[in-house]
C-alpha cells in the first residue's frame, strides 16, 4: 500500500487524536501529535492506526517513550506517561470498546459492523435507487409530451369545419 493509498484509507477517523495538544513550545505553538510523529520521521496515520490496534498500556507506554525522545527534552513537556494515556484514549476504536462493550455484553467484536459492510449497504441502496430512476425514466420517457393550446402543431390536429352555409340573398324589388 502506498503513502497515499494510506492517507485515503485511514480518512479522518485519527483527527481528534492526531491534532491533540501534547504541549505549548517556547515559541507559543502549540505542538500536536502530528507534528511530533512528524518531526520524529513517522507517518502520523500509520502510526495512530498500528496504536489503534494495540492493547491500550501497550499503546501508551509506546507514545511516552515517543514523546519523551522528542528534541527539547521531558523538562520541557508533562510528564509523558500520564500523557500519553491520555492521548491513546482518543483513539477512534478506543471509543468505540468502550461505549458499546457494556451495552453489547454477549456480542462478539465481530457481530459488529465494519466499514466495509457499512460501504457494501450503501452501495446496494444506490444500486437499487439508480435502477428505479433508470426503470421510471424508460416508462415516462416513451409517451408523448402533452401538447399546449396555440401551438403550430396543436393546429394541425384540430379537423377542419367547413362555415356555415349562407343563404341565397333575395332580389326584392
Amino acid at each position: 500500500m502506498t503513502r497515499a493509498d494510506s492517507y485515503n484509507a485511514l480518512g479522518s477517523e485519527f483527527n481528534e487524536f492526531l491534532y491533540a495538544p501534547i504541549a505549548e513550545e517556547h515559541n507559543g505553538m502549540v505542538l500536536s501529535v502530528l507534528s511530533a510523529l512528524a518531526r520524529l520521521g513517522l507517518d502520523p496515520w500509520e502510526q495512530a492506526a498500528q496504536w489503534d490496534r494495540l492493547p491500550g498500556e501497550t499503546a501508551a507506554s509506546n507514545l511516552a517513550s515517543l514523546i519523551a525522545a522528542l528534541p527539547d527534552g521531558p523538562s520541557a513537556r508533562p510528564d509523558p506517561g500520564p500523557l500519553a494515556t491520555h492521548l491513546i484514549a482518543l483513539l477512534p476504536h478506543r471509543h468505540e470498546r468502550t461505549s458499546v462493550a457494556p451495552a453489547a455484553a454477549g456480542a462478539s467484536e465481530a457481530s459488529l459492523p465494519t466499514a466495509s459492510a457499512r460501504s457494501a449497504v450503501y452501495m446496494i441502496v444506490y444500486l437499487i435507487l439508480a435502477v428505479f430512476l433508470l426503470c421510471s425514466q424508460w416508462i415516462f420517457g416513451g409517451r408523448p409530451a402533452m401538447e399546449q393550446p396555440g401551438a403550430p402543431h396543436a393546429a394541425a390536429t384540430v379537423p377542419a369545419v367547413p362555415p356555415p352555409p349562407v343563404p341565397p340573398a333575395s332580389s326584392a324589388p
